[in-house]
């Protein structure tokens, strides 16, 4: 039995044949998968040549189906008719076919194996119609877009009503759950059952570290960060503050350069440091060296798999209660909920975690518990367990992981 695995994560091959992510998240998916299956052929775009670091394939039955290197939409849609024809080849190459959506190759996948007689089932791991408001587009830039969720939004309704469909959280079931007979609730992660730590507590003297694990964009609300930073300092609270991912696009980029003007403002630049991207094998080891994570997130997304990864790691969490969050996270026993992403929420949460050592240990002994819950390995058994059910197609290992 041969996996199809579509997703707009980009990929390169080295010279010795083995597959990187720049990422590394959805190469974690990929790798939870394989066990499943003889083969996995990815349809991911790639790029024109490798890259400094990432996090490698593990699996050694997974190969590419490549597509030409697209960053987003709108670089993808000139190249539709080569796309096209890529992803027909790639469907006729595959007995299963799996959509990670939204991306913008997906509905044309779906067309090409519905007219292939292929079974396809679909992982909704965000929401662009939430997203929109957030981005701050302007003009024509926020008429295309528009445009564009109006698109996808369709797309998801005509797939989901044909497919087997697992969502990332509550609040995409919700909003989905209308449009097909067959959507499940799934909580995606990246965590292996080997990377749980054991730490009971995190420094609650001297300085405190904080961390936040996000794209640079407007609907993260990471410009809460600095006045929070700022507001703990004025409080006597020695803090630090880094911020670890990429910025997307010309907006991230204005994101970036707005939150490194509110820190210089404020005074504490020399308290926040934007790091940029980090692979995620070694982002795993790198959560260890904080004390708490802190994601003031917009809506827009399922639940960030940032959350578990914290959790596993012995770091309290600081979150908004938007999206599917509010599903994985419960407000005093694995993290803190705010209601809206301020510099004042922030403070004050992150001061009580601070200062109620009971509650800060509360909450890291309920993070580990959590983060057992949710592996890669029970992820796999059982969407393969739901898979394999529904659509009546055999996969050579499930119940084995």
């Amino acid at each position: 039995m041969t996996l199809g695995i579509l997703y707009h994560m980009p990929f390169w091959q080295q010279a010795d044949g083995s597959l990187w992510e720049a990422e590394g998240s959805f190469a974690r998916y990929v790798d939870s998968l394989a066990p499943y299956f003889d083969e996995i052929v990815l349809a991911v775009p790639v790029f024109d040549r490798p890259q400094a670091e990432g996090s490698r394939v593990q699996a050694a039955n997974v190969r590419l189906a490549p597509l030409p290197y697209f960053p987003g939409p709108r670089q993808f849609y000139p190249m539709l008719p080569r796309m096209i024809g890529r992803l027909r080849a790639w469907v006729r190459q595959v007995d299963l076919v799996h959509l990670r959506v939204p991306s913008p190759a997906a509905i044309f996948a779906f067309r090409a194996a519905e007219a292939a007689g292929k079974p396809v089932f679909l992982l909704v791991v965000g929401d662009y119609a939430a997203l929109e408001p957030h981005l701050g587009y302007r003009g024509a830039k926020k008429l295309a877009f528009g445009w564009y969720v109006k698109f996808e939004e369709w797309a998801l309704r005509h797939m989901i009503a044909r497919a087997l469909t697992f969502t990332n959280g509550a609040s995409l079931l919700r909003k989905h759950e209308a449009h097909g007979p067959r959507v499940i609730e799934t909580k995606t992660t990246t965590l292996s059952r080997h990377d749980i730590n054991t730490r009971a507590d995190v420094a609650a003297a001297g300085r405190v570290r904080a961390l936040t694990v996000s794209r640079i964009d407007p609907r993260k609300g990471l410009r809460a960060l600095p006045g929070a930073v700022a507001a703990l300092a004025a409080q006597g609270i020695d803090i630090s503050m880094d911020v670890v991912g990429p910025t997307i696009g010309q907006i991230g980029d204005e994101e970036r350069e707005a939150i490194q003007r509110e820190a210089d403002a404020l005074g504490v630049a020399d308290r926040c440091r934007l790091l940029g991207a980090v692979p995620l094998d070694r982002l795993m080891a790198m959560y260890r060296d904080y004390d708490v994570f802190i994601l003031p997130t917009q809506p827009g997304e399922g639940i960030p798999r940032v959350l578990l990864e914290a959790m596993a790691n012995g770091l309290p969490v600081v979150t908004t209660d938007v999206s599917g969050i509010g599903s994985l996270v419960l407000d005093g026993r694995n993290g803190l909920l705010m209601p809206s992403a301020t510099a004042d929420a922030v403070a004050g949460a992150v001061r009580r975690i601070v200062t109620d050592g009971e509650l800060r240990r509360r909450l890291i002994q309920g993070g580990y518990a959590t983060a057992r819950a949710h592996t890669l390995e029970r992820q796999a058994a059982d969407l393969m367990q739901v898979v394999t059910r529904e659509l009546g197609v055999p996969a050579p290992a499930v119940g084995a992981a």
